[in-house]
């Protein structure tokens, strides 16, 4: 072994006491005088016996305990380089063996405590199952070693209900769930592999309630579809937790090798969108990847290079409409709608792009511009001794960070544009789900005089307790409550008993979509506040929103109202 060993120490040790024997000899059997050859002689026989007997004490003494403490170090420099299953070296027990006992236990804990670490690093710890991690490597391995052409299967699994437990049950009742789609994927498994005669089906829990299974050798396709429906079955049965018999379902995206990729990253992107496909068709259902689906990844990708060199080159542009008192006519406000003024395909209407904005959190960018260019516009039309209030539509992931409210305001200020000329709209979905935080932050902007509105009520589902506590001055009555009024009563009793519960709360109803000058003279007669739409006008550029506001088209509708 490198270094010194103790039996060396104990050669070392008895040559100095050899030494130091020598000089005293000399020095006491020396006279006065030089110091001859038979002084020399003497003292050095004097220093040998004293080394012999001190090697031989040390021997007898060190020499076993020495050779096994060699032995323990050489063995733990072989567990520094990995080595915990081999035996402790049988003197290490004999000499030391308090220190054996202690190596023992020693290289046992590690090894449980590698275990331990393995586990958590690799397996999900609620269904034991392989996590992402392990899933990745263990199936790409699987991939790698399968000969051209072999069939396999990849299924992406998707919980349809599982939300709904964790939010009505707890967190502690959706683990026990989860734990028990493991199991049941787990039989579907060896069912599989009884089945068919192929190896098991690697599982795996990716995040939350998204599972995959991966099924090597199959003999032909449509063998994944038989597969598909067993795991449908097995997930739409009712759980049974603690008595609550609970169903969830499930929604398959199925990706087939080779024909949609033979690399894990290829079928796992084509398994995701085939599992989308089929929540989006309706839920309880498995979907194969298509080459549509193909084409609507390609074009998605393609949308989302479009966005950033909009926002990169300044493709965006708002357009206002103007909300008009319905007593008196005179402008309220203007709502300012964002359009894309595209290279190729020309003006685009936000329904075109705004969904994959948030899916690719795009929207926040353009958010910000759209912030800074309407505080700009309050700044510019107060020069122009234009005072006119505008409204901007507040997109999901912007409500989600309190932040968003601090960098508004700082937009504001740095642009010197007066808070009572903004008005916030907010969905009404979003705004019963909206956190303290965000419901604080609002109310610190309304408290600077901005108004705060509710986009789009009617479509979901309100609490009213909750809707009477929100800092909010105005709610817009969905269009789908307002384009049968015209021709069918109940509508508008609907719309009349809306616009008395948004009067009870203390807010202003306005009426958006208002397409038919008869709708406007109905909404006017049930008591609605303001109106917005095409029958008033359609949204304006920048320019054409300041004549239109200037001219007699304008005056004409307070004769009409």
């Amino acid at each position: 072994m490198e270094g010194v060993s103790l039996k060396s120490r104990a050669i070392a040790f008895a040559m100095c006491a050899g030494s130091v024997a020598f000089i005293l000899a000399l020095v006491a059997t020396t006279p006065e005088g030089p110091i001859g050859i038979a002084d020399v002689a003497r003292a050095l026989i004097a220093a040998i016996v004293c080394a012999v007997l001190s090697w031989a004490s040390a021997e007898r003494a060190l020499a076993s305990t020495a050779a096994a403490i060699d032995s323990a170090i050489l063995r733990l420099s072989h567990a520094a380089q990995g080595d915990l299953t081999s035996a402790i070296p049988s003197e290490i027990g004999t000499c030391v063996p308090d220190l054996s006992n202690a190596m023992t236990g020693l290289f046992q804990q590690i090894s449980i405590n590698l275990e331990s670490v393995h586990r958590l690093a690799m397996f999900d710890s609620v269904t034991a199952l392989p996590n992402r991690t392990n899933f990745r490597r263990t199936c790409e391995r699987m991939l790698s070693d399968l000969p051209p052409g072999t069939i396999a299967a990849l299924f992406f699994i998707d919980l349809d209900r599982f939300k709904t437990v964790n939010d009505t049950m707890g967190h502690a009742m959706g683990d026990m769930l989860l734990g028990m789609v493991a199991n049941r994927l787990r039989a579907v498994g060896d069912r599989v592999s009884d089945d068919t005669g192929a190896p098991q089906p690697l599982i795996g829990r990716l995040a939350g309630d998204e599972f995959t299974m991966f099924v090597s050798h199959l003999a032909d396709a449509s063998e994944a579809s038989r597969i598909a429906r067993g795991l449908l079955f097995a997930l739409a049965e009712p759980f049974d937790l603690l008595g609550t018999d609970v169903e969830i379902g499930a929604s398959i995206g199925i990706a087939m090798r080779p024909d949609h990729g033979t690399n894990l990253t290829d079928l796992m992107r084509a398994a995701d969108a085939a599992m989308y496909h089929a929540k989006a068709s309706g839920r309880g259902r498995a979907e194969y990847f298509t080459k549509e689906l193909a084409d609507r990844i390609a074009d998605r990708a393609r949308l989302e290079i479009d966005l950033r060199e909009a926002i990169e080159q300044g493709q965006f542009t708002l357009v206002y409409q103007p909300q008009v008192s319905v007593p008196d006519g005179r402008i309220v406000a203007a709502e300012a709608l964002l359009r894309w003024q595209h290279p190729r395909d020309g003006t685009t209407l936000p329904g075109a792009f705004i969904q994959r904005a948030e899916e690719t959190g795009l929207i926040v960018e353009i958010g910000e511009w759209v912030i800074a260019t309407v505080a700009e516009t309050i700044e510019r039309w107060g020069r122009l001794g234009i005072e006119q209030r505008l409204a901007i539509n507040i997109s999901q992931r912007q409500l989600d960070h309190a932040a968003f409210f601090k960098r508004l305001r700082a937009a504001m200020r740095l642009a010197n544009a007066p808070a009572r000329l903004l008005e916030l709209e907010i969905t009404e979905t979003l705004a019963m789900h909206c956190s303290q935080d965000v419901i604080e932050a609002i109310a610190q902007l309304r408290a600077d005089g901005a108004t705060i509105a509710i986009d789009d009520f009617g479509t979901g589902y309100s609490n009213l307790s909750r809707l009477r506590d929100l800092p909010v001055d105005r709610v817009k009555l969905d269009r789908s409550l307002i384009i049968d009024i015209a021709e069918s009563a109940e509508a508008r009793m609907i719309a009349q008993a809306v616009i008395g519960l948004i009067h009870g709360l203390g807010c202003e109803a306005v009426g958006e979509g208002i397409e038919s000058q008869a709708q406007a003279d109905v909404l006017r007669v049930i008591g609605c506040d303001v109106i917005q739409g095409f029958a008033i006008a359609e949204p304006m550029d920048e320019a054409a929103f300041v004549d239109w506001s200037r001219t007699d088209a304008r005056r004409a509708l307070r004769a009409r109202a």
